[in-house]
C-alpha cells in the first residue's frame, strides 16, 4: 500500500470547498482544513503509483486550488 499526503493552497475562503470536493475522490482517505502555510490536507490510500498518478491529477483540477505539494510514503 502507498500512503500519500497532498499539501494544498487554497485561493481565500475556498479552502472548505476543496476539501468537499477531496473527499469524493475514490482513494482520499481524509481531507482536513488546516491553519498554517497550507490550507488543506489530503490524505489518500493507494495500491499503485499509477493510481497516485491519476488521484493527483484529479486533485489539481480541483477549482481554487493555488498550488500542491505531494508527499509519498511506502
Amino acid at each position: 500500500m502507498v500512503v500519500i499526503y497532498v499539501l494544498i493552497v487554497t485561493e481565500v475562503g475556498k479552502e472548505n470547498d476543496v476539501a468537499n470536493a477531496l473527499k469524493k475522490i475514490k482513494g482520499v482517505n481524509e481531507a482536513r482544513v488546516v491553519y498554517g502555510e497550507f490550507d488543506v490536507v489530503a490524505r489518500i490510500e493507494t495500491q499503485t503509483l499509477k493510481e497516485v498518478d491519476e488521484i493527483v491529477t484529479a486533485i489539481r483540477k480541483i477549482q481554487g486550488i493555488i498550488r500542491t505539494v505531494t508527499l509519498i510514503s511506502t
